[in-house]
Parts: structure tokens; sequence; C-alpha cells
């Protein structure tokens, strides 16, 4: 059996901070830890708890860091172990914990391993096609050694060897799982949590958890690989987590993690369910997604039917073993304020997003609703697609109304990324001193989920109705009312249920049960 979570994880808010664009603290024009710790009072103001770092150590940044080249050292751009240290130390006395991000499946082809391996036919560390006609996906040896090798994604991050779950004679790179080479990289896996766990670190959010075993059907071996992980961690660590980049709670928290993320990708329906709240084909799109109106969209086209379908199987499938969590955004996806998405639909998205019991996780910036910022060059890899640019969820903070934004003193085309170009961007200093600002609403908002633990991860959703308004009671207590279209909209509740207002607008609850909500209104009701 496997224990539950670590408690603290129940009431976590995750922010999600990409260093590199997040607060520049010596100038050089590239976000690092220094500034990410000069910065943490905003997230204690804010009453986030949990902070997770995309990858910070050792790469080529081809792929922003997630090819790396040494996973035991931290990229200079960032600083130094004790930098790390110093921001984890930091955060620790705020009452903020501290995750990084593991990349578990692959490495950067500049790593000592590959180098090594590209020249020794016996090493087994990475996947290897022996010379001859090159198979699907493979590309060819860098090195003495010859034959292909396996990536993961781009031809730069060679796939780590865990081992395949279906073997076949004719095709000799398909070691077992339990193979010298997938062994090895188990165990290297535990040793690189072992080293930064040891720093102080919370846990670790894996990228592309699902992906370790090959052609693993229903992936059964990758969850055997990340049960007996989890084991490791549950007596080494005790209160340290794993988050997990797969896409399907209710499959990735049996397989040993302690969360999932609802994502664009992931799952038998390819990450429907997220899009289908914000996706508004706009921003990072990806050609193979069907055309669709989100439920969060003006013109109230949309279903929440999708998502709640989707949550209500994954919650089934987890039980109390852990949590789904619930992103505004992230590095590979549109902001939720993208496209025709303007600033007075983002309040009732956050307010949906803050009560309804998952882990809420907020993308930095999209507190003060930041915008998806399109046209941008390509960089570090940030182009997948004819219409899927990551870099316009990459850009810098917007902190004031500064020098670039208060993010950095460099000049300005020494930024990582180009700033948003709108004078009307938002920034933290204004919205601080707007009380109805998004970002006081989100302040707002996760200040009562603490309050409440009917609003928080654990408290049981009721759904009244499944339209436009989105109604629901939380824990039996809590009545929450969103409506994401522009046109007004009605609900009924049984006539004699009183509430009062704790977060409203544009939202009435009458006497004799009619509910109505205007426009992009919404509201949280304490019900008796």
């Amino acid at each position: 059996m496997t224990p539950p979570p670590p408690a603290w994880l129940a009431d976590a808010v995750l922010y999600q901070i990409y260093p590199q664009s997040f607060a520049d603290s010596d100038g050089d024009g590239i976000g690092d830890f220094a500034g990410i710790e000069q910065k943490l009072d905003h997230l204690v103001w804010l009453g986030v708890n949990t902070v997770w770092l995309n990858p910070c150590f050792v790469s080529p940044f081809r792929d922003a860091g997630y090819d790396v080249a040494d996973f035991r050292t931290v990229a200079p751009r960032y600083g130094t172990d004790d930098d790390l240290a110093a921001l984890v130390d930091s955060a620790g006395r705020r009452g903020i914990r501290v995750l990084l991000d593991l990349v578990a499946g692959h490495t950067s082809d500049r790593h000592p391993w590959f180098t090594a391996s590209a020249g020794d036919p016996g090493d087994h560390r990475y996947i290897w096609a022996p010379e001859g006609p090159c198979p699907p996906g493979f590309q060819p040896s860098p090195g003495s050694r010859p034959g292909w090798y396996l990536p993961n994604f781009f031809a730069s991050q060679p796939a780590l060897n865990f081992g395949y779950a279906r073997t076949d004679p004719g095709e000799p790179w398909r070691l077992p799982v339990d193979a010298d080479g997938p062994r090895v990289n188990r165990r290297a896996l535990r040793d690189i949590m072992d080293r930064w766990l040891a720093l102080g670190l919370a846990g670790f959010r894996v990228d592309m958890a699902a992906s370790l075993v090959k052609d693993d059907p229903g992936h059964a071996e990758t969850a055997k690989l990340w049960t007996e992980l989890r084991g490791w961690l549950d007596a080494a660590h005790p209160r340290a987590v794993l988050l997990s980049e797969w896409g399907d709670p209710g499959r990735a928290v049996p397989a040993g993690f302690h969360g999932d993320f609802f994502l664009q990708f992931g799952g038998d329906d390819n990450g429907l369910p997220l899009r289908s709240l914000w996706q508004n084909d706009a921003g990072t799109v990806n050609e193979e997604w069907a055309p669709a109106r989100p439920y969060f969209d003006a013109a109230g086209a949309g279903t929440p039917q999708t998502f709640l379908t989707a949550w209500r199987a994954a919650t089934e499938a987890i039980g109390d073993a852990g949590f789904a969590v619930l992103p505004s955004s992230n590095h590979d996806f549109s902001r939720l304020a993208c496209g025709p998405r303007t600033a007075e639909q983002l309040p009732a998205a956050f307010v949906f997003q803050l009560t309804w019991p998952t882990l809420p996780a907020i993308h930095y910036g999209d507190e003060i609703g930041m915008r998806y910022v399109p046209g941008l060059p390509d960089h570090e890899g940030s182009v997948l697609g004819p219409r899927y640019n990551r870099a316009g969820s990459r850009t810098p903070m917007q902190w004031d109304d500064g020098v670039n934004a208060g993010f950095s003193t460099a000049p300005a085309d020494r930024l990582y990324l180009p700033l948003d170009p709108d004078p009307d961007r938002p920034t933290v200093a204004a919205q601080r001193a707007d009380e109805t600002s998004l970002l006081h609403l989100v302040r707002r908002l996760i200040a009562l989920r603490r309050a409440a633990p009917e609003l928080g991860s654990g408290g049981a959703a009721e759904v009244l109705y499944a339209g436009y308004p989105l109604v629901y009671v939380r824990g039996g207590r809590y009545l929450v009312v969103v409506n994401p279209g522009r046109a007004p909209a009605t609900a009924a509740l049984p006539s004699g249920v009183r509430c009062t207002a704790r977060e409203v607008s544009g939202v009435t609850v009458a006497e004799s049960g009619d509910i109505g909500a205007a426009g992009f209104g919404y509201g949280v009701f304490e019900i008796g």
C-alpha cells in the first residue's frame, strides 16, 4: 500500500516560475536565483506556499534547459549551488517550499554520459540501434560508435534507456527493463533526487514522466518504475513529493506520483479536458487539435462537461492517494490572457480554479493577467509548429512601469525574451495599488481557500448546473457561481436557501432560489 501524500501537499497553492524570465538581479538580461529570492515577498503577500522552478541545471539550452548536460550542477546563468541553497532557505523561512524540475527521460547530447556512450558500443545508458538501416525516429551516431540513437523530443535530447516493455529479437535495441543500462539509470535518478533533496528542496515536478519505458501498453512497466522510486522516496525523504508531467492524473497517481497536472496533452483524449476549459485557438495551437470553443469563452458556446467528466474519473481512480493539479497555464501552453480573451474574462476563470477540488497551479504573471505575446522569434527551441510558439508564454515578469517593467536593468535587446510591447500591459505595482484588480482578487481567493477547508483540495463538490452559469456547492457549505460568457445567465436553487456573499461580482441569489449572473460574473457564497 502506498502511503498517503505528506499532509502539507493538500493545502498547496503552486506557483510556477520560469527562472530566466522572473527577475534578473545582476543586469545580464536573464533571470536568476537571487532575483527570485528578492521577489519572495510578492509570493508571501499573494498567499503562495509552493514554488516549482523550471529546469535550472547546466545545459546548452537548445530546449530552454530541458536538455540537461549535468544533473548535479546548476547553470551559471542562474547563479551557483549556494545561491540556490540561499533561495531555498529564504523561501522556507517564509513558509514556501521549492520544487525543482526533474528531466528523467533524456539528457542533452552534450551530457558526458552520452558522449561516452557514443564512443562505446558496450554502453547501454541510451537506446542504440546497430549499424544498418535507420529505424524510424532514430538519429545517426555523433561519435565513433556505429549505428543510431533514439531521441525523446528534439534530436539533441537522446532518450535514456529504461528498457522496453516488449522485446523483439529482430530489434536488438529493445532491452528489457531489468537490463544493466536501465538499472543504472534508475539508480542515477535516485542519486540525483537525493543530491537535491539534501539541499532542502521539497520535491520534484517530473518532466515527461510517462515516457521512460518504451512500447509500454497502458504504461504498466513505467508505473512499476515510478512505484519503485516512490518506495525509495517514502523511506529516504518521507516529506518530499513527486508531481508528474503525465497529463492523466487517474493513471499517474496510481503509478506512484503524489499529484499530476491536467495538461494540454496526455491521456486517452490528448489533453482535451484542460483545453476544453482554456484553449481558444490562439497562442500555442497544435494543428492536430480539433477547433472547439472552450468553456471559458465569451461566446458562451463551450461546455464544462468535458472537464467535469474527466475530473470525476480521475478522482475516482486517485482516491486518497494524491491529487489532480489544475494549472492556469504553463511554459508550454497559452496563458489565460490569450487572443480574444480580455482582462474582464479572467476573474471568473480564477474563481473556478481556486474553488475547485484540485491543487491550483498559477503560472507566473497569470495573477496579474499577463498576456500570451504573439509573433516572437524562435528562442531556445520554443517553436513546435506553425502556430505553436511557446515563447509567448515565457516573456519577462511585469513588476512595475520602470525600465524593462522592473525585470532587468539590461539593455532591452539583451533580455531573455522581449517584453510585452502593449503600453497598457499589467504590472504587479499597479495592481497592488488597486484593490479592484485581478491580483487582489486572486489574493483574496487564496486566503478564502485557506480559511475554508471546504473550498480546498479535499472538500466535496456537487454540481447543480453544468452550463452557463456553472453552479456548484463545496463541502455543503459554499455555493460557487461562474459565468464565463458575456451574456447574462440564470439558474435556480431550491427556494429558501440563504447565502452570504464572500466574493461576488455580478451574481445575485434570491431567497426564491433564482440565480442571476451578469456577463463574466462570479460569486462565492456561504450557505446558511
